[in-house]
């Protein structure tokens, strides 16, 4: 029988991941196929100008940042799932989420330096993912 306490913990991680994943996705139909961005595109708050910088793309390529976005919440919401559903009294699944999730904050690190030391402005879907992994981590 599964234990209440986990179960509801890992249906908030999968939901979570979920919605990251929505995030990761608009963000890459905004890339690729010039759909509206929902976001304020002056001042402190430019998602338009965080998401058409140099940093928008992984080094070397012309992939958005958000396909690896987009992967790490799909991972996310399998191990979720897999804690919920398949295996809720795995230690092991519960590591692979914690070592997961921290991959995921560092990254996060990564791109709000960017967004506050190298461009000076910061997105705010940006920041509603980068939220989501802390709160994932938590």
């Amino acid at each position: 029988m599964t234990d209440i306490r986990h179960s509801g913990g890992q249906v908030s991680l999968f939901a979570l991941s979920l919605l990251g994943a929505a995030i990761a996705i608009y963000l890459t139909a905004v890339h690729y196929e010039n759909v509206p961005l929902v976001c304020s595109t002056s001042g402190l708050i430019d998602c338009s100008r965080v998401l058409s910088s140099n940093y928008s793309v992984v080094p070397g390529t012309a992939i958005p940042i958000t396909i690896p976005g987009l992967f790490w919440c799909v991972v996310s919401a399998i191990l979720a799932f897999v804690g919920w559903r398949v295996a809720p009294e795995q230690r092991n699944v519960r590591i692979a989420e914690f070592a997961w999730s921290l991959l995921g904050m560092l990254t996060v690190f990564y791109l709000v330096y960017v967004e506050i030391v190298r461009l000076h402005t910061i997105c705010a879907w940006c920041t509603a993912l980068h939220v989501i992994i802390l709160v994932m981590l938590l």
